[in-house]
């Protein structure tokens, strides 16, 4: 795997394929000795390698530095590991072929600067047309579109070479707040942003503790593995116990149920509980009474409509004319349009006169309710104030880039969200406008802007602002509000991160804190692309990993005509749930590309409500957890020799 990139993003990329997924990593960067690290600690395990690998550097063009050897992904024999950081001014020829370009698996291009990006992929399709491409861009029509040429690229310089092999040689254009928009709207549903989410749906792997015997265990979606004995030890040092044969990966049913004393792996679906908040305002061309007039106008016309049905009543009892021509004189008099009822009888005298004050009494209300029905169109067309009400909502602070993505995203998972944001010409104001979000322009350092977005009925904070003493001051003055608030923190400064975090969580022990920064959250999705378009996310599983797949059943024999049933393979591979919307289509090949991100597709069918004996069709798509070995045996992307499953991606 081939790294290309100048800020913490390719730090933390090159760790998380070191340390998840055992790759061997060239790091291409400007300057070896620029202070590009992680800003948020990975854990101590994956901080002793990233330190092994980010402080053995100098300041020679290339170097090698062996790292400590571990356990393979799947307990094979650990293969020799090594680690090269590259230093070039530029991605240039010259600097790909050094860095391996013609014989690697993938490449990742995460410069901050889209036009460096756009230039190093062309260079290395050109030089590699098998390579797997994972580039970052900010310009996501401009990414569609280099996808599509990168790829047809790489299909027609595989027809000219006559190439029959089935290769992987996708190309995936991600960027910063995409990847990360997932992540933290899982933040705000489930508390943690160890979510990973796959057509429609929001996993999470949890670890729970032994059970004693003849208890039944917590809901789950499967037992994704069988704790060791050391897992459990408090003690237990960092090397697996003498005899420890570590954990059991993917154990059928009946293994999961006899196997009592031990902590398992189990995955859930995560889904918000919360009470979601019924669309108001304008819809299309209308809009309902309640959103244009309030509540005391639309008493005060009732009264005055009242009167003149009274007046209309009274005239046609007293001098006993028709009600339609008793209520037709009444308007005229209510409008002062009518002649004077000089030689009327009394009767008819006094209720002109009450029609004439009745008139007067409505000409404020008609004046007003024409100033709020226009205010109300225009605010409606603006932005909209929080509902009455409104609780168990998430408070989302900042509508940058960021920001607008995670707006999106829970809009989609139909959360309700009230924003806040200090600039009226932000870019997730538009946004806001036209989802129809409930936004509260105002500085929130200042008072009573937090209680505008009901703070004190919240479930969640997410601040999200690009100021880390922003995000801090609207935390501290949210738990003051509500003490076991959720909050969501993105920091950038890492032991600032750190301390806050700790302070937040002694304060506040029964409050969950989370403390974030984007390049955390986006090198895992970055580095899941680079491991194939179809793996989603990876589960470690003490000193292994189990990865999350999304494989199209078409072209795959061991899937496709095949029960669900006799697809599981304990300790390797396991479906977990069917994507049946797709239609009957064309003959497509194994490595389709997986629909566009705004494409809308129904969430995928659960194996417990499919059922074991389900049928795949070609057409479907499923959700798989496997181990390396068995994802390798299902789509093998290069022959590989005896022994070397564990390495395969």
């Amino acid at each position: 795997m081939v790294v290309c990139g100048d800020d913490a993003l390719a730090h933390r990329l090159a760790a998380e394929l070191r340390d998840v997924y055992g790759e061997r990593v060239t790091l291409v960067v400007p300057s070896a000795r620029e202070r590009h690290r992680p800003r948020i600690p990975p854990p101590a395990r994956a901080l002793e390698r990233a330190g092994a690998l980010l402080g053995r550097v100098s300041a020679a063009m290339t170097r090698t530095t062996p790292l400590p050897s571990e356990e393979a992904a799947d307990g094979a024999e650990p293969p020799e590991e090594t680690v090269r950081v590259l230093e070039a001014a530029q991605p240039d020829d010259a600097a790909l072929i050094e860095a391996g370009i013609v014989e690697a698996g993938a490449l990742a291009l995460v410069y901050d600067d889209d036009e460096l990006n756009i230039h190093a992929a062309l260079r290395a399709r050109r030089l590699n047309p098998r390579l797997r491409l994972v580039i970052r861009l900010y310009n996501r029509k401009l990414g569609q579109h280099l996808e599509e040429l990168l790829d047809q690229a790489a299909a027609v310089a595989a027809l000219g070479a006559g190439d029959a092999e089935a290769v992987d040689a996708s190309t995936t254009v991600l960027s910063d707040a995409d990847t990360v928009a997932p992540a933290l709207a899982a933040t705000a549903v489930a508390g943690t942003s160890k979510v990973i989410e796959a057509d429609g749906l929001l996993l999470r792997a949890v670890e729970r503790a032994p059970v004693p015997p003849g208890r039944p265990g917590g809901p789950g979606l499967c037992t994704l593995a069988l704790l060791s004995a050391s897992a459990n030890d408090p003690a237990e040092a960092p090397s697996s116990a003498p005899g420890d044969e570590g954990p059991v990966l993917l154990p059928d049913d009946a293994a999961a149920a006899e196997a009592a004393g031990c902590g398992t792996v189990v995955l859930e679906t995560v889904s918000y509980t919360g009470r979601p908040v019924r669309p108001r305002g304008l819809r299309g061309r209308g809009a309902p009474l309640a959103s244009l007039f309030s509540r005391r106008l639309r008493w005060s016309l009732a009264g005055v409509v009242g009167a003149v049905v009274a007046l209309a009543v009274a005239g046609s009892l007293t001098t006993g004319e028709d009600p339609v021509h008793a209520a037709y004189l009444s308007l005229l008099d209510l409008f002062a349009i009518n002649e004077p009822a000089i030689h009327d009888p009394t009767p008819r005298k006094v209720l002109q006169l009450l029609s004439g004050l009745t008139g007067l009494l409505l000409l404020p209300v008609l004046v007003a309710a024409a100033f709020e029905g226009l205010g109300t169109f225009r605010s409606a067309s603006a932005l909209r104030r929080p509902p009455r009400g409104l609780s168990g909502h998430v408070v989302l602070l900042g509508l940058g880039k960021v920001g607008t993505r995670v707006l999106a995203r829970l809009h989609e998972m139909g959360i309700p969200v009230v924003c806040i944001e200090g600039d009226p010409d932000a870019r997730g104001i538009a946004l806001a406008r036209r989802l129809r979000v409930p936004t509260v322009l105002g500085d929130v350092t200042q008072e009573g802007v937090l209680e505008a977005a009901m703070i004190e009925r919240a479930a969640t904070l997410l601040a999200l602002t690009s100021e880390d003493t922003t995000n801090l001051e609207a935390a501290l003055y949210a738990r003051s509000v509500k003490p076991r608030l959720r909050v969501t923190l993105r920091l950038f400064d890492d032991r600032f991160a750190t301390a806050v975090y700790r302070t937040l969580r002694a304060a506040h022990p029964r409050a969950l804190t989370r403390s974030r920064s984007v390049t955390y959250l986006a090198a895992p999705a970055f580095a899941g692309a680079m491991m194939g378009r179809q793996i989603l996310g990876a589960i470690p599983v003490e000193r292994r990993v189990l990865l999350v797949a999304r494989v199209e059943v078409r072209g795959h024999t061991a899937l496709e005509g095949r029960t669900v049933a006799e697809v599981l393979r304990p300790g390797r591979l396991r479906v977990l749930a069917v994507d049946t919307s797709a239609p009957d289509g064309p003959e497509t090949d194994g490595t389709s590309a997986a629909p566009s991100p705004d494409t809308e597709r129904e969430p995928a069918h659960l194996v417990h409500e499919l059922g074991d004996g389900y049928v795949l069709r070609p057409q479907d798509r499923v959700l798989l957890v496997a181990t390396r070995q068995g994802l390798g045996d299902l789509h093998v992307r290069r022959p590989r020799p005896a022994g070397a499953g564990a390495r395969q991606g």
